[in-house]
């Protein structure tokens, strides 16, 4: 769809256009923990930038939360049903779906068009959240950015983003014990970007394993 007049371009289409061109990078890997640890990192996050202004509305993201943690240890794949499921939750009622309309975020900065096959392009990059051929935190990123760019939600985004992070990283055994330095602004057709976020992924979940209070503090 073109944008009307006065309208910023397409960021969606921005963002499927460098997707499959950002240079993620190399990743040595650590070592997998045999039981997940409490998430108290995740939880400490959602609870700082939320609990102050939306008391209810932060106890339902980590009832999701909660929900996305179960799912990961079943090993369930990442799809747009699941999340639907976390959704009905975080947003507190059962007409959760797909959006219809172009949507708009940072401050109307970036647009994210709609097409007739956005869903289904979604649930395809849902599903390279288990590409076996690229490592975790470039796998990760590039799905917590999946959700940030396609939007697909009509409120609640960011959340569900963070959401994603989590169950990816935790389907594969990982839990962060920061999540903070995560927490800036991304833009769409920013390739460098992406690829940023997933070396500091990649460095926070080394820094993790490797801490003695692993899984105990945020």
């Amino acid at each position: 769809m073109t944008p009307g007049p006065g309208q910023p371009k397409d960021s969606l289409a921005d963002w499927l256009r460098i997707r499959t061109e950002i240079s993620w990078p190399s990743w040595c890997g650590a070592r997998l923990v045999s039981e997940a640890p409490a998430p108290d990192s995740f939880r400490n996050f959602l609870m700082t930038i939320r609990g102050g202004r939306d008391s209810e509305g932060t106890s339902r993201v980590l009832t999701a939360l909660d929900l996305a943690f179960a799912d990961a240890e079943q090993g369930t794949p990442l799809t747009f049903a699941l999340m639907t499921k976390w959704q009905r939750t975080v947003l507190d009622h059962d007409l959760v779906g797909f959006r219809t309309m172009p949507a708009f975020a940072k401050g109307g900065r970036e647009r994210y068009g709609m097409a007739p096959d956005s869903r289904a392009r979604f649930e395809r990059c849902l599903s390279e959240s288990a590409q076996p051929d690229l490592p975790l935190p470039s796998r990760a990123t590039r799905t917590y950015l999946d959700i940030l760019f396609f939007h697909p939600f009509g409120d609640g985004n960011a959340r569900a983003a963070m959401l994603a992070l989590a169950f990816v990283l935790a389907r594969e055994g990982v839990l962060l014990d920061q999540i903070h330095p995560l927490q800036t602004t991304r833009w769409a057709d920013d390739a460098e970007g992406a690829a940023d976020l997933a070396v500091l992924l990649g460095i926070l979940i080394t820094a993790a394993e490797r801490r003695p209070s692993h899984g105990r503090q945020s």
